[in-house]
Formats: C-alpha cells, structure tokens, sequence
C-alpha cells in the first residue's frame, strides 16, 4: 500500500450528511442525535437534530488540519438529553487513505456499542484537493485527480466499409462487355414476338335461299307434262311386238 506524504497542514473537508439506523436510546420519544469528530487535537460536532431517531439529517461540513502520519478520524454520535446526561449510542474510526490518494470519499462507515453490537451507520463525503498533487512514497502512480470522474464514453463500434483506396483497382479487361441491350427493348431479355393480328372474320354467311314456293292451291290441275317422245317407242317393222330369236 502507498502511503501519501506531504499532507501535514493540508486541509480536509469532511459533510456529515446523516446517519441510519442508529440504536434507540428513548422508550417514550423520538431520539435527538448529533455527531462528533475528533481527529487528533481537533474536535468537532454537529447541531442536534431533534426528534431524529433513528435516522437523523445534518448535512454539516467541516474542515480538518491534517497530520503527518495520521489516517484515520473517529467519529461518535450520541443522543441528547436535557434533564440527564447525553445517552451514547456508538462509535466508529474513518480511514483516510481513499480521499487522500483519490481527492474523493463518500462511503458509509458503521458504529458500534461499547459491547462491540451494531449500533448504526453514518453517512460522510470527503474531499482532499491536494491529492492530485501530491506523489506516494513507495512505487506506483500518482493519485487521481480532485473527484473521481466517470470513465470516457466508448461510442459502440460501428461496421464501417473500408476507404475506396483499400481495394484494388479494377481492370477494366478482366471483364467482358456486357452486350449491347436492344434500342427498342432495354434489357438482356429478346424483344417480344410482334403481335400477330387476329384474322379477319369469315365471309358473311349465304344467304339461304328462299324456301320453295307453297304448293298450289287445291284442285289446281298438275303441271302438263314435257313435250317430248310419246311413252310406248313406235312398233318396229315386225310388228309391235320385237322378232323372235
């Protein structure tokens, strides 16, 4: 562990911010907490907070002259009586190493009861502005700055597509031309077949012909018929009847 030097006189500026469940001195009402520093010949205390109880408000700040050699502050609360003594409910020491190599320390640090039981806890925030000045004794790093800062934000990592530069220049004969689409129908597909007219539709149907004419009204004599020859030929020269075999 590196110890810190050059802090003699140095001042440390210590918040009593509040306290938690502390033990419970009262039976019949609420309890009034307050909270003693002492760190080598300097003593400090905070106002009572009246009826407190178990978990008292201060938010005090107090300045500390440093010593040399010196790393840790007790502190002590106890509740205040107005009739009879102050009830004391516990005590605890705060080591200084953090604040002093970090600038910052805001921890919560417990006490306990003279028979060594939990008693509560005390809420501090300390801070040393000489802490990024000064150089530990032993090996190793400086302290860190006055407060403690959150680490940089990291932006997420983002795919990015290389720089143009970082592919190699294409030969423009290691490819062949794409052909040469047809003017009418862009593309590498054919043009389409044309359109082939639909024939021209048939010839009006005949006309039918007219039906035959009625039949002649009745008893109306038959058509005479054909000249021509008389219905028996004429006899030959045997007679009307042909010649015998």
């Amino acid at each position: 562990m590196n110890m810190v030097s050059g802090i003699q006189g140095q001042l440390l500026d210590v918040t009593v911010v509040a306290c938690s469940r502390l033990k419970d001195t009262e039976i019949f009402s609420r309890q009034d907490p307050y909270v003693c520093l002492e760190y080598a010949n300097s003593r400090f205390r905070t106002r009572t907070c009246t009826d407190g109880g178990r978990n008292p408000s201060f938010q005090e700040k107090f300045q500390i002259p440093l010593i040399e050699g010196l790393r840790e502050i007790n502190v002590a609360v106890w509740n205040s009586n107005t009739f009879s003594h102050d009830d004391f409910i516990g005590n605890g020491r705060v080591q200084l190493h953090r604040v002093l190599t970090q600038g910052y320390d805001d921890s919560t640090w417990p006490i306990q009861t003279r028979n060594l039981k939990a008693a509560g806890e005390v809420k501090l925030i300390m801070h040393y502005a000489g802490a990024s000045k000064q150089k530990p004794s032993g090996s190793g790093m400086a302290g860190s700055a006055y407060m403690p800062t959150a680490p940089p934000y990291n932006t997420p990592c983002m795919h990015q597509a290389p720089p143009a530069s970082a592919y190699p220049p294409v030969n423009p004969y290691s490819y062949p031309a794409p052909p040469t689409a047809s003017p009418a129908y862009p593309g590498s597909y054919p043009p389409p077949p044309m359109q082939q007219a639909y024939p021209p539709p048939p010839a009006a149907y005949p006309t039918p012909s007219a039906y035959p004419p009625p039949p002649q009204p009745y008893g109306q004599p038959y058509p005479p018929p054909p000249a021509g020859q008389p219905y028996y030929p004429p006899p030959g020269p045997y007679g009307a009847y042909p010649p015998p075999y």
